[in-house]
């Protein structure tokens, strides 16, 4: 029987790759999205069939759904495909995010390439409109999940100043969404990951060496964040955390879920701090 049906957005590698695979061992249907539909699409390799096809092997029903998330025509084909053949929605995962190759090369922004800022385009607009063209499934019935995948650099200074935005950008959001869904018994949280084992961390690690070795002793799989997904959407009292930035791998613990080798990742909270505590107060 299925666990229910979720979208996960850029999920032809990485990030959202780990947490698709991961519901679909859950039991989900998930709708995989991205751009990447051949090999050769990225240097970093992936695809939107290969990551439905794990899905399916994992367990779940891997549906591949090309998708630009800069294209909002694109966006709300794909939200009326899943209402017209799945009826339902129950997870939204909001992973999509426009990287540039040259994020992590040292110096300050003006030296850069200006269209850095299209993270603000795709990881923030982008999943401003997704969560627009997903919110009348999600709260069809009580029960619905939105989640929004984040990192510290909300909070601390990391890779410069367009991806700091887009990460506080993210959180933010995230609180104002579970304002509106909260009457809808439908919760929104952002979940701060930790230092990934992906492709494009591979990559890295192998362009600077010894520069992330004493991350890389802390990382964590991307699955791992898909399996504390799947656990918040079980978890009866789901609407506590609605409105709130959580650390992965402190709520994890809190839920027992532990990485694919058995492994409980650290916080990385002694490192860089915490999420922001925002004011309850509505001013409306």
């Amino acid at each position: 029987m299925s666990s229910g049906v979720a979208v996960v957005t850029g999920a032809s590698r990485g990030a959202g790759q780990g947490i698709a695979r991961a519901l679909g061992a859950a039991g989900y249907t998930v709708y995989v999205t991205g751009r990447s539909q051949t090999a050769d699409a990225s240097r970093l390799g992936g695809t939107i069939h290969d990551t439905a096809e794990e899905v399916t092997a994992a367990g779940g029903r891997g549906i591949a759904f090309a998708c630009d998330h800069a294209d909002d025509a694109a966006v709300r084909g794909l939200f009326a495909a899943v209402e017209r053949d799945e009826g339902r929605l129950d997870i939204l995962v909001n992973n999509a995010v426009a990287l540039h190759d040259e994020l992590i090369r040292p110096g300050p922004f003006w030296t850069k390439p200006a269209d850095m800022a299209e993270i603000l385009t795709v990881g923030l607009r982008s999943s401003y409109i997704a969560a627009h063209a997903a919110a009348p499934l999600l709260v069809a019935k009580p029960g619905g999940l939105m989640v929004f995948t984040s990192a510290p650099g909300a909070v601390a200074y990391a890779h410069g100043p367009a991806y700091g935005a887009q990460k506080a950008g993210t959180d933010k959001m995230a609180a104002d969404v579970a304002v509106e869904l909260r009457p809808f018994g439908c919760a929104s949280v952002s979940i701060w990951m930790g230092f990934l084992k992906t492709a494009r961390t591979a990559a890295a690690v192998a362009e600077r060496p010894g520069q992330f070795d004493a991350l890389m002793a802390m990382a964590e799989t991307p699955d791992f964040t898909g399996r504390l997904i799947a656990a918040i959407h079980r978890d009866p009292d789901m609407m506590a955390l609605s409105g709130r930035t959580v650390i992965g791998a402190e709520q994890a613990q809190a839920y027992g879920v532990v990485d694919l080798d058995g492994s409980s990742p650290a916080s990385l909270r002694p490192i860089v701090g915490g999420p922001v505590t925002y004011d309850e107060i509505v001013l409306d």
